[in-house]
């Protein structure tokens, strides 16, 4: 059953006829708006690729007229729930007015020892978001969003890495009744528009914050004047044993985003996952580059903590004012059943604060959104795209 709202709406249908479904999802999204639908986005989730590729060509099919993109994924968002690893489609339409709507297609090409990637549209002062979804075993989605800001300036990139049930190969993206089994493929979105991002990673900091005084590559040498492993081993050392349980199972690291902030706290942190440790240097080996000065702070990440995270953001979003209408969700594979116990807890958690409006989305193999006014690709992340209106 579709929500219904002025400008936004979604569907949702499980059953293992993805043609079906495909054409449920979007009848539901599209008759759930009160004027023509601008923008369609859906998502499908399937075991054969073949089928998916079907669904994805009957859904573009059904709305000739709006700009669609689309993609495989492991699990679907929809309807106030998520479905994972079973046949499905969630769709997401949206009217809207006099905003700009241009779809590209995005390829990567290697040169020499790097890649340059094609197919980026031309950039507009009055463009206000670009959606992209990405195959991650074909397209440098890293590399892409890294240096996203020499090209495209601030504009925000939000969005998610497909995937499909067979992994590699069943990737499937789609953007105007063209298929594609590789690259990114996305929407820029131009004009009249109130947007904003909430980027959820879900993990709460352990220990004090700590300049980066030695580092070399991915390497934490000396922390506060240190070594990292010392510094590291003290704060272990004082958690009680359900946080030590925690630090076991999946240790974070938090990178300042604000240097000049006079306190850092949960959200004011960049997460990256802590690799492991190299006891002969006495380091901390982490998945990113922090250069020596920066403020660090390590961090766990549970299901509560998450839980928590999503929701202050989301009340945070509501009191800063504006009536929000409908909200993309790309949520990570890992969050859902798996860290929640349900899958249904982030989409949930959008209707507990956002309202009955338009959601929908996929678990994603990767979140994209920015932190700190900066893109970047994250994992274990709910990252949301709202829409919002003055009234």
């Amino acid at each position: 059953m579709a929500v219904i709202t002025s400008r936004f709406a979604d569907g949702l249908a499980v059953g293992p006829n993805l043609l079906e479904s495909a054409e449920s999802a979007i009848r539901q999204a599209v008759e759930g708006l009160s004027g023509p639908a601008d923008l369609v986005c859906f998502f499908i989730c399937g075991e054969d690729p073949d089928d998916v590729a079907r669904a994805g060509q009957r859904a573009m099919a059904l709305v000739p007229d709006a700009a669609v993109i689309g993609c495989s994924a492991t699990g679907v968002i929809g309807d106030a729930q998520g479905v994972e690893l079973t046949p499905a489609v969630s769709a997401w339409a949206a009217s809207l007015g006099e905003a700009r709507v241009t779809t590209f297609a995005l390829e990567s090409l290697r040169a020499d020892d790097r890649f340059v990637v094609i197919g980026l549209p031309e950039r507009d002062p009055d463009d206000r978001v670009a959606i992209m979804l990405a195959d991650p075993y074909s397209f440098p989605t890293d590399a892409f969003i890294e240096h996203s800001g020499e090209v495209l300036g601030n504009l925000p990139i939000i969005g998610g890495l497909a995937n499909g049930l067979r992994g590699r190969g069943s990737v499937r993206l789609f953007a105007d009744g063209e298929v594609y089994t590789e690259g990114a493929i996305g929407v820029l979105l131009s004009g009249p528009l109130q947007i904003s991002t909430v980027v959820s990673q879900g993990c709460r900091p352990i220990g004090p914050t700590m300049i980066v005084t030695a580092a070399e590559e991915n390497l934490l040498l000396e922390l506060a004047g240190q070594p990292a492993l010392a510094r590291l081993e003290d704060i272990v050392s004082s958690l009680d044993e359900d946080d030590r349980e925690l630090v076991a199972s999946g240790l974070q690291i938090g990178v300042a985003m604000d240097e000049y902030a006079e306190r850092h706290e949960r959200g004011d942190f960049l997460i990256r996952g802590v690799l492991g440790i190299d006891p002969e240097r006495e380091a901390v080996a982490i998945g990113d580059v922090v250069e020596v000065g920066r403020t660090v702070r390590f961090q766990v990440r549970d299901a509560e903590t998450a839980d928590e995270d999503l929701y202050e953001l989301l009340d945070a979003h509501i009191e800063s004012g504006g009536r929000v209408d409908g909200a993309l969700l790309f949520s990570c594979n890992g969050r859902g059943s798996a860290m929640f116990g349900t899958p249904d807890h982030d989409a949930l958690a959008l209707r507990d604060t956002l309202g009955p409006i338009g959601i929908a989305g996929f678990f994603a193999a990767g979140e994209v959104g920015p932190v700190g006014g900066v893109n970047h690709v994250h994992g274990f992340t709910a990252s949301v795209l709202v829409f919002s209106s003055s009234s």
